[in-house]
């Protein structure tokens, strides 16, 4: 219990900018259940100083939502695609992950580009 909590904090800490956090956390959303995640974050950062439509929350929710497509077990789909076609995880993360990571971080650019042209 706490686990997510103290890996938030963890990640606050070592990272320290609130953008690679986020970035951080929708990688580890590939192999832990964005949900939980997404709530650690919101016991770590008040919403006075990142408020709810906030660049930060729009990264987090980016994030969390697609970085779990990185692995196919990190989303409910992908585990249902395993199930249905006989999918494995090895040729998922040779063939799927790079082109998912790709988007991943073209998503991730995207956001903060345009948070930057349109503030």
């Amino acid at each position: 219990s706490g686990v997510l909590t103290q890996l938030a904090t963890v990640l606050s800490a070592v990272i320290g900018d609130p953008r690679l956090v986020a970035t951080a956390v929708g990688v580890v959303s590939a192999v832990v259940d964005n949900v939980p995640l997404v709530a650690a974050a919101m016991g770590m950062y008040d919403v006075t100083a990142y408020p709810p439509d906030g660049e930060f929350w729009n990264l987090i929710s980016l994030c969390a939502g697609t970085g779990g497509s990185m692995l196919v077990i990190g989303s409910a789909a992908g585990v249902a695609y395993m199930g249905m076609d006989g999918v494995d995880f090895g040729w998922y993360l040779r063939r799927i992950t790079p082109a998912a990571a790709l988007g991943y971080v073209a998503g991730v650019a995207t956001l903060l580009l345009q948070t930057r042209l349109m503030p």
